[in-house]
């Protein structure tokens, strides 16, 4: 799906959200004390960079997706790699030049890392130590820049989606979520300090149950999550009194990990609530002959290998693949809408996997001449050469009351504005569709393979030019082993399943 470019690198370091900042001790080394050292230093690492750009400047490495003259239907996608003259290479000659390129980022991200190399205070003001994200109210919100932490957890990037208007449950939202970064970077004495401060905002109860649609639902969430605070101290406590690296600390850490996870499902069902009551996201009135998703719809898939072979996840062996996604009607009501009534139909089950190349895994290409799915078509958008139903490019920016439809952020001419739902995590789910043809999709999604290091924050090219309609929040690691060929031999929708409007 679109025309994925792999170019110049960011200007300074790739991080991720479990991974500790650049150690600074380097500052306290004598050599700091000589103003000489530290410009030499600096000088040194801009022409090592700037070596790399201009190595990587003419030619870009270009995934065109959705090409019908690729293979005989247009999931798969052509890679050619494109430079100033246009000539087109061969696929060996593309790979070849996507790995150099690869190579260049993590050398000049290491060169300009380098914590050893360079005084702090001479280093441009970022906010690279805190995940960009915020609720959908926030008008203008630029996508997360480069040096800031990518937020690729999925019920995260799901809560900050939600039609909510709530300063202190934003508040303790982050620092609950702060909590797991933390477990997962062993940083516990930071852990224990987010905990602290979670206990001091939930306290402020009452702001945020008057935003619930059921005010005692709200406080017994609230109560129940309150029950969880001492056990997670507690664990938290005996993993500091463990032995680095000793099953004792591994045991404690995973049982923090354990009752964070519940604390999260808890803040979920909490700000869900308060979404307002007989909320829908606007939808102009020439789609209402499509169907449309008004909230969110849980989908269950199960796929298996054809030949009987078990899924393979780093050495775990499993008979099926079972995946759970979040179908979200708030962000993407028209394209959500879509999918869950092909899922309802049966459209999906039996169908194989038609891509899968490292980047993207992608079905929906029905058997037969046809690119999607054939049905009645809406009086807006027509149908495909082959009877397809056809659904329009559906966008929705932060800070909008509704999607725009029939074009890109780019021709919208806001490019670089985030999305409300951003393709970030591991297992996004995107609509497929031609590259020049914004309202071609039918029934071709994919779901991506996100790799902070390959999509670094502020270059993903896929947010605002398709639609991100949902999340894998559960068996998101079995995409590592779905490959071309493997079938979707079930597909339900288990829960939300009344909030699929049909067509008038």
């Amino acid at each position: 799906p679109g025309s994925i470019v792999v170019s110049k690198p960011p200007s300074v370091p790739i991080d991720t959200p479990h991974r500790a900042p650049p150690s600074t001790s380097a500052v306290t080394q004598p050599w700091y004390s000589s103003p000489s050292n530290t410009i030499s230093s600096i000088t040194m690492r801009f022409y090592s960079l700037s070596l790399f750009l201009f190595s990587t400047s003419s030619t870009t490495v270009v995934v065109d997706g959705f090409a019908p003259h690729a293979r005989s239907f247009p999931s798969t996608s052509a890679i050619y790699a494109s430079s100033s003259n246009n000539n087109e290479f061969s696929v060996e000659s593309a790979v070849k030049n996507a790995l150099s390129s690869l190579s260049g980022v993590a050398l000049a991200a290491a060169l300009w890392g380098a914590p050893a190399t360079v005084a702090p205070h001479l280093l441009p003001l970022t906010n690279n130590n805190v995940i960009v994200s915020s609720s959908m109210a926030n008008a203008k919100e630029m996508a997360s820049g480069t040096g800031s932490r990518v937020n690729k957890d999925p019920e995260s990037l799901l809560r900050y989606g939600l039609p909510i208007d709530n300063k202190e449950v934003r508040e303790l939202q982050k620092s609950i979520e702060s909590i797991r970064i933390n477990i997962s970077s062993k940083r516990k004495s930071s852990a224990l300090d987010d905990l602290k401060k979670t206990k001091s905002i939930i306290n402020k109860e009452a702001k945020m149950t008057s935003s619930c649609r059921d005010a005692k639902l709200c406080s017994s969430i609230i109560s129940d999550m309150k029950t969880k605070f001492e056990p997670l101290e507690s664990s938290l406590r005996a993993s500091q009194d463990a032995l680095n690296g000793s099953d004792q600390e591994r045991d404690a850490l995973d049982k923090s990990y354990r009752v964070q996870d519940d604390i999260q499902k808890m803040l979920s069902k909490l700000e869900e609530q308060m979404v307002p009551e007989g909320y829908v996201t606007p939808v102009p009135e020439e789609y209402s002959d499509l169907p449309q998703l008004q909230g969110r719809a849980t989908v269950e898939m199960v796929l298996k290998k054809p030949n009987g072979e078990q899924f393979d996840i780093e050495g775990t062996l499993s008979k099926e693949a079972r995946m759970t996604m979040i179908i979200d009607g708030y962000a993407s009501p028209v394209t959500g809408g879509n999918f869950v009534d092909l899922v309802q139909k049966g459209f999906y089950t039996n169908m194989d996997i038609q891509r899968s190349d490292g980047f993207v895994v992608q079905t929906g290409d029905p058997k037969g001449e046809a690119d999607g799915y054939v049905g009645t078509p809406s009086k807006s958008i027509g149908a495909g050469k082959h009877g397809e139903r056809l659904i329009p490019l559906e966008i929705f920016v932060k800070g909008d009351k509704g999607p725009f439809y029939e074009t890109n952020i780019e021709d919208e001419g806001r490019g670089g504005e985030a999305t409300v739902l951003p393709f970030s995590s591991y297992g996004a789910m995107g609509w497929a569709r031609e590259e020049y043809e914004a309202n071609s999709g039918s029934s071709q999604f994919f779901w991506l393979l996100f790799d902070s290091d390959l999509t670094p924050a502020g270059k993903n090219v896929l947010d605002g030019r398709y639609p991100c309609f949902g999340y894998v929040v559960e068996g998101a690691d079995f995409l590592r082993d779905i490959k071309e060929g493997d079938i979707i031999v079930s597909a339900k929708v288990t829960e939300g399943a009344e909030k699929l409007l049909q067509p008038k």
